[in-house]
């Protein structure tokens, strides 16, 4: 059994704000309760959600512009909060409730906080908000949270899996995508995106991408039927051309803003639009003559079951998703990190690990 030190670092929310909000600090190891494991973090991935809650971006229902968190009127956010959701690392201790035989396991967080034993999300939240997370040096978890993982990923490409894909798979099954179906994505140069691309090729789907120009020749090697370049003349022009007289069944879209019109006026009588992000704009124009004339479902989306992460899994052990890794950083240097994550000019996912593991890589790949 590893020995467990009496502190660890972290990176800690201490409320809605910029940059300095986020204080990369010592804290007490977490506690373990009965029916919880502790695990030794190994690397930790990141996404939009976080800088989003750091910023207290998303609105209330009376007014887009308020500073609210993720679950909105309900307050599970409080500070001070680790956030971190995509984790990957070793359990090192177990609850009394728990097999000590698990210790030692490789294990990925299912990060979702379900609240219930059925298939409902509505009163879900989320590990890295709910409760703290996984940018730190060690993260206590629900047993049944860690799963256990068989790959010869590296730990870094592991977390670049959890929310992006987990998210793109329930997207995937809201709008009851089936193989065969054309599936127009958005964003599709980050994690979501590049998830939706993977994801709709392992159910069969054909997945069509919408991306900048710089960032083609990556979201294409993902998988991509076609490219549409937002950034380069008449990007509904290229959709209708590159489908040369087919439709599109479903949108997966993860941008919305100016988008969105085209977007739902893309779809075909009875199609389907899904999406689980705006980071091109949350308030949107919306005729809804087109909506109920064309006979179309829209489809709120976030995080997913956990038939749907069990999936997830199975695809990742398979081989039949890779990994869409950019860069790593140390937890250390996680203002950096996020700078990065937000001036979004990669494809792909951004990794944070505890400095020793970190430096431990490195050396080996120097």
């Amino acid at each position: 059994m590893k020995p467990i030190p009496d502190s660890m670092k972290a990176v800690v929310l201490t409320g809605h704000g910029d940059l300095d909000k986020l204080e990369y600090r010592d804290c007490p190891i977490p506690s373990v309760g009965a029916d919880e494991v502790l695990i030794e973090v190994h690397a930790c991935g990141m996404n939009n959600t976080d800088v989003w809650v750091r910023q207290g971006a998303y609105g209330t229902d009376e007014d887009p512009q308020a500073v609210a968190s993720w679950r909105r009127g309900k307050a599970t956010l409080e500070f001070p909060r680790i956030q971190g959701t995509d984790t990957v690392g070793e359990i090192v201790a177990v609850g009394a409730g728990v097999d000590s035989a698990r210790i030692g396991e490789r294990v990925i967080v299912d990060f979702s906080i379900y609240n219930g034993d059925g298939i409902s999300l509505a009163d879900i939240d989320y590990i890295g908000h709910g409760r703290d997370g996984g940018y730190a040096e060690y993260c206590a978890v629900p047993a049944e949270n860690a799963h256990r993982i068989d790959s010869p990923m590296s730990d870094a490409e592991l977390a670049t899996f959890c929310c992006a894909y987990l998210t793109a798979e329930h997207m995937l099954d809201r709008a009851a995508v089936a193989s065969g179906e054309r599936v127009l994505i958005s964003g599709a140069a980050g994690g979501v995106g590049g998830a939706l691309i993977q994801l709709c090729r392992a159910r069969g789907a054909i997945p069509y991408a919408i991306t900048s120009s710089d960032k083609a020749d990556a979201v294409r090697a993902l998988g991509a039927e076609g490219i549409a370049l937002r950034d380069d003349g008449d990007w509904v022009a290229q959709v209708q051309s590159m489908l040369m007289g087919e439709h599109i069944d479903v949108v997966a879209d993860v941008v919305a803003g100016p988008l969105f019109k085209d977007l739902i006026n893309l779809l075909r009588p009875e199609g389907r639009y899904t999406t689980a992000g705006a980071f091109g704009g949350a308030v949107v124009e919306l005729d809804l003559r087109t909506v109920y004339l064309k006979h179309l479902q829209i489809h709120g989306s976030s995080q997913g079951t956990r038939a749907a992460f069990l999936r997830l899994l199975g695809y990742i052990e398979a081989g039949k998703i890779s990994a869409n890794l950019f860069a790593t950083y140390p937890l250390s240097e996680f203002h950096r990190a996020q700078r990065d994550f937000i001036a979004k000019r990669y494809v792909g996912k951004l990794v944070v690990m505890p400095d020793r593991f970190y430096q431990a890589v490195n050396r080996l790949t120097a």
